[in-house]
């Protein structure tokens, strides 16, 4: 869910968003998975919802994932 109506903002695909930035900006260029280990290490985030919400930071032009996996924000 983008934006949820009632009163829980990790189900949303904005906050999960923020978390993975949170992370790339502590370490930039990361394989994505140790990505989402070290996210899953500070929140309780599926990997169905941080698939989506990586999806969402790739539409934005926020981050990027190059050939050899590595999520890089984009400059």
């Amino acid at each position: 869910m983008l934006l949820p109506r009632d009163i829980n903002p990790e189900l949303s695909i904005y906050y999960n968003g923020s978390l993975i930035l949170k992370e790339l900006l502590k370490e930039n260029g990361i394989d994505i998975i140790n990505l989402y280990k070290n996210v899953k290490s500070t929140s309780n985030m599926s990997l169905s919802t941080y698939m989506l919400s990586l999806d969402w930071l790739f539409l934005s032009d926020i981050a990027v994932v190059n050939e050899s996996g590595e999520v890089k924000l984009c400059s």
